[in-house]
């Protein structure tokens, strides 16, 4: 494990480990609120989608350093674990954003009747 590296990897895997949990961190502190509902708990998407990008981007980052570095060891497990979680933390984001737009043509169609 390079102490040069290690940097952007273990950062890589902070921010994919935020990208994922904002979400359902979210949906889970809409509990605990009378005035914060479940639609609330959308505007946490962005931020999702922001984080997991910035997961990827580190991941990259460290991949580049280590194709450039003259160590054996090329490959560091928190920079792919980063970018596996950063992956899912879009996935996580986008099957929001479908959800709330299933929502609003629901809301929509409901409305005109």
């Amino acid at each position: 494990m390079g102490a040069s590296r290690s940097g952007a990897a273990w950062a890589s895997l902070l921010t994919g480990l935020a990208s994922v949990a904002t979400l359902p961190l979210a949906v889970y502190l809409t509990r605990f609120s009378d005035s914060y509902d479940l639609l609330h708990a959308g505007f946490a998407i962005p931020a999702a989608v922001v984080l997991g990008v910035a997961a990827l981007a580190l991941a990259r980052r460290d991949g580049r350093r280590a194709s450039l570095s003259l160590s054996a060891d090329r490959k560091e497990w928190p920079a792919t674990a980063g970018r596996v979680l950063g992956i899912l933390g879009l996935c996580l984001a986008a099957s929001a954003l479908v959800a709330f737009a299933v929502y609003g043509l629901l809301e929509y169609v409901g409305s005109r009747d």
